[in-house]
């Protein structure tokens, strides 16, 4: 499978929050997350540039339901910078939750970026904070080492690898989603508009990462 994909100097495998909580077992658990480690393995030797993004939430965090009483986990609530999905408390810092899923096994990879760290704003891109200002920085560093194209793979289609493929249109790269590598949430048909956003956006949408 991966090596059809032939990635050049200037390609980047970007895999998104591929962590405990977000597969099976875990406190926001994805369907079927643990599907994609063997596959993002596969394709991650194929890439001489691998980045890895983790979820980081000190605990108390403005996104989770526990800290707004009334609300459950995925009500949808009016923060500071606008609307947010309230989740389970999840990916705690230092948490085993938090930690990469233990079949990774990506040694070269070159970044492991951590978001949602701050406390009074979420974050599901791996470029801005969800007040769609704040940069993590990511940006700049690709730009510093030439990476242009960016295949992006991880957890959730529809929320984290999204919001991901949509900044880095913003910011310029080509994208090219490996869907058979990501899947999502799909809460009241989030999946199909993730999808479509996505490829409003320019995002080539691969369904088989071969």
């Amino acid at each position: 499978m991966s090596s059809q994909l032939n990635p050049g100097a200037q390609d980047l495998l970007l895999v998104i929050d591929v962590q405990n909580d977000f597969c099976a077992g875990g406190a926001l658990a994805v369907p079927g997350g643990d599907e994609v480690v063997a596959k993002i393995n596969q394709l991650a030797a194929a890439f001489a540039h691998v980045l890895l993004t983790q979820d980081w939430h000190p605990p108390g965090h403005s996104s989770f339901a526990s800290q707004h009483p009334g609300h459950s986990p995925f009500d949808t609530m009016q923060l500071a910078y606008g609307a947010q999905t309230l989740w389970p408390d999840h990916c705690v810092q230092g948490s085993h939750g938090a930690e990469l899923h233990p079949a990774l096994a990506i040694a070269h990879a070159e970044l492991i970026l951590r978001k949602g760290y701050r406390a009074e704003v979420d974050s599901y891109s791996a470029f801005y904070e969800n007040d769609r200002h704040t940069p993590t920085g990511l940006a700049g560093y690709l730009r510093e080492r030439g990476l242009r194209r960016l295949f992006l793979v991880g957890l959730a289609t529809d929320y984290c690898v999204h919001y991901s493929a949509l900044d880095a249109r913003r910011e310029g790269f080509e994208v090219v989603l490996l869907l058979d590598a990501c899947r999502g949430l799909d809460s009241n048909g989030s999946l199909a508009k993730a999808l479509s956003a996505m490829r409003a956006a320019g995002v080539e949408i691969r369904e088989d990462a071969a």
